[in-house]
């Protein structure tokens, strides 16, 4: 066997870093239909969380994150890593999350579906949001009440009250929309988050736009579209719904 020389090339595309639940379906399937482009490398690592959605359980994954971070491949830089779980970011804090992911691997920005959700309450213009979360009111309440501030209260809110994850990843997109038109029929939201990364929801939002006539935006879309952000311009991908096209309220 005989030694060949080589070259390294200087990376080409734009690297994105992806924390998803275990227990959840959806995320990553999203964000490949999101950033399908040759241009953005998706990295995704997986961390341990319950097969139930319990304040507990959510607020266990806090001592994982620096670990399961450090898996991503620690040779790239990232422009941005996401966190993708809103209620597990409610439960552990912000700050937190973005300490710990931070602490863990090289990149630009480190973002959550929270925090993704108020910015994008913020761009579209919306004072009173409108939830819909998959969850029991002991998950689904403590988003609700992180949402409010910064000019967004939100004033109606339904859920599912279910805690079992894998169920969570089969509701059906006609029972999304039933609960998105049972927020909007008392007139009184002027924007829809459908709260939660492993809710399938992602197809369904251009449709109820059409229908409602305001803006919606799922976990998954509000964290890709914070990702692009950080990303920059050029990364942000054109989707039919008001979030990816609209100009800062």
């Amino acid at each position: 066997m005989t030694g060949f020389p080589f070259d390294l090339d200087a990376p080409e595309t734009i690297r994105l870093g992806l924390i998803v639940l275990h227990v959840d379906e959806t995320i990553e399937s999203d964000f490949r239909r999101i950033f399908p482009g040759a241009d953005v490398a998706l990295h995704v690592t997986r961390i341990p969380s319950g097969a139930e959605a319990t304040p507990e359980t959510l607020g266990r994954m806090e001592a994982d994150l620096p670990r399961v971070t450090a898996l991503l491949p620690p040779a790239a830089q990232f422009a941005a890593v996401g966190y993708g779980c809103t209620s597990g970011t409610t439960m552990i804090g912000t700050d937190r999350v973005t300490e710990l992911v931070n602490g863990a691997c090289r990149t630009g920005a480190v973002c959550n579906p929270l925090s993704a959700a108020r910015d994008a309450c913020r761009h579209l213009g919306i004072q009173r949001l409108g939830l819909v979360s998959p969850y029991r009111p002991d998950v689904a309440q403590p988003v609700c009440d992180a949402l409010a501030g910064r000019g967004t209260n939100v004033t109606r809110a339904v859920h599912f009250g279910e805690a079992i994850e894998a169920n969570v990843a089969r509701i059906s997109g006609n029972s999304v929309v039933a609960a998105a038109r049972e927020v909007a029929r008392h007139g009184d939201v002027d924007g829809i988050f459908l709260s939660c990364t492993n809710l399938r929801t992602l197809e369904v939002i251009g449709p109820l736009e059409r229908e409602l006539g305001l803006p919606v935006f799922g976990s998954n879309l509000a964290l890709a579209w914070a990702m692009a952000r950080a990303a920059g311009p050029h990364v942000l991908p054109r989707l039919d719904c008001r979030l990816m096209q609209a100009e800062p309220a």
